[in-house]
């Protein structure tokens, strides 16, 4: 005979358990996150959810699945999976409300029909209508493309099951609710448990199945981490809605490599790839502005140049401000610092503010280079020769590393026009005979600025 379920509190933001409620929980530090929920019941000598009966295969038995990919119909989409879906793959795409989630979506729907592949577009936020005039005014014609205004997961379950459909979009993974549990949807417990039946239902039957999770204010997907770490691929939408551009970047990817990103332009047609992103981050540059410098750095497998801008202004308090955006706010401290100590730059006084253009955002430490470049231009006012590109690491002893795949980012720069490139010397072997580019190799910042001014 079941138990009665017993009442326990669960966290909503990693999922951790309490016999009681708890102010702040003790795994992640979230404050009020704590919500009451019945645990199923479990009838003894039984196992929860239908189990798998497999064998060991050898692995030089089993056949490789790369081209099995599925061409989604954009190329930016399909350069972030990896190069194409990937049959029986569960895909979670997170992003701010309204950034594009459900267009791209809808577009790669749209595709996908278009190649005669069956897809069923799940929706628990919007009506048949809404999908419909949202399809209109992209001009999409999907006619093999079925809409389920549905929450409930064995419904949906069922009706996945009856079609057999090329692939799935459920919009979004937070509404769905299973009746097995009696938590609230979008609690843990509900989106835990519909991304594993969904997970397994996607292996079993070979369908790829897009789910559109929400976002909490700090920008993670809402729910547990475990939903991460179900899904066999994270995407995640950026930009601001009031910029053109959208990037949507690989967190986690099963199926190909991490960090890699798709650029997108918001038009009145739905979101359209761009094949060179470098053009847009740099087609409103400032010629012949001092603090402006272009840099070279890479996101995935791909070149990318942007700016970075620079102001360095006197404060009025005595000790000045540091403002990062773009950047990670401790690396611009540090190279501060550095300019300070190795450079004799006074910047102790001065408010400095550093800005990658456009709205990217840059982690890897071959930028610094370019960071130093436009701060030390702000403070002397002396402009960047703008046919430069500047990129490679800086320690904190002034030295300048060398930086991986500094043979991409070169020909990247030399694609675009630019005539000039301050780079580490360890990264310059093989690059002199750029055709119409100058190679300056650096060893010390020093050098670096004596080059460039």
């Amino acid at each position: 005979m079941a138990k009665t379920p017993a009442t326990h509190y669960v966290c909503q933001n990693c999922g951790h358990q309490a016999r009681k409620w708890l102010g702040k929980c003790p795994d992640c530090g979230e404050w009020n996150s704590f919500v009451e929920e019945r645990a199923p019941a479990v009838t003894k000598g039984r196992a929860r959810g239908p189990t798998r009966h497999a064998r060991p295969v050898p692995y030089s038995e089993i056949e490789s699945q790369d081209e099995a990919r599925i061409s989604s119909g954009i190329t930016e989409f399909d350069r972030v999976l990896g190069g194409g879906i990937v049959p029986g793959s569960l895909v979670l795409i997170g992003g701010d409300p309204g950034i594009g989630k459900s267009t791209l979506l809808a577009q790669v729907a749209d595709r996908l029909s278009a190649q005669g592949l069956v897809v069923l577009y799940v929706s628990g936020e919007e009506s048949e209508r809404q999908i419909k005039m949202r399809g209109e005014r992209l001009g999409l014609e999907a006619e093999n493309l079925y809409l389920l205004p549905e929450t409930n997961l064995e419904t949906i379950i069922g009706e996945i099951e009856r079609m057999a459909p090329g692939a799935v979009i459920i919009d979004s993974v937070q509404t769905v609710f299973s009746a097995s549990l009696e938590s609230a949807p979008g609690s843990v417990s509900q989106v835990r448990e519909a991304a594993s039946r969904l997970l397994m239902l996607a292996k079993s039957l070979t369908i790829p199945v897009f789910l559109i999770g929400h976002v909490t204010k700090e920008g993670a997907i809402a729910g547990p981490k475990a939903l991460e770490h179900i899904v066999d691929t994270v995407l995640y939408f950026e930009g601001e809605r009031h910029h053109q551009h959208r990037i949507v970047r690989a967190a986690k990817n099963r199926f190909g490599a991490t960090n890699e990103l798709g650029v997108f332009e918001m038009t009145g047609r739905g979101l359209v790839p761009v094949a060179n992103p470098s053009e847009i981050f740099l087609q409103e540059r400032p010629i012949g502005a001092a603090g402006s410098v272009v840099t070279a750095c890479m996101e995935g497998t791909r070149p990318m140049l942007v700016e970075i801008q620079a102001l360095v202004s006197g404060s009025k308090y005595g000790a000045g401000r540091r403002v990062a955006e773009g950047i990670e706010f401790n690396r611009v401290s540090l190279l501060i610092a550095m300019l300070e100590k190795r450079m004799g730059f006074h910047l102790l006084g001065d408010d400095v503010f550093v800005n990658v253009a456009g709205g990217l955002e840059i982690d890897e430490p071959a930028a610094d280079l370019g960071i130093v470049a436009a701060i030390a231009s702000s403070f002397r006012n002396l402009p960047v020769e703008p046919h430069t590109v500047v990129f490679g690491e800086v320690g904190l002893t002034g030295e300048v590393r060398g930086s991986l795949q500094a043979a991409a980012r070169a020909r990247e720069a030399q694609a675009l026009g630019f005539r000039r490139i301050i780079m580490p010397a360890s990264n310059t072997a093989g690059l002199q005979k750029l055709l119409g580019v100058r190679v300056v190799g650096v060893r010390s910042v020093e050098e670096a600025l004596d080059a460039l001014f």
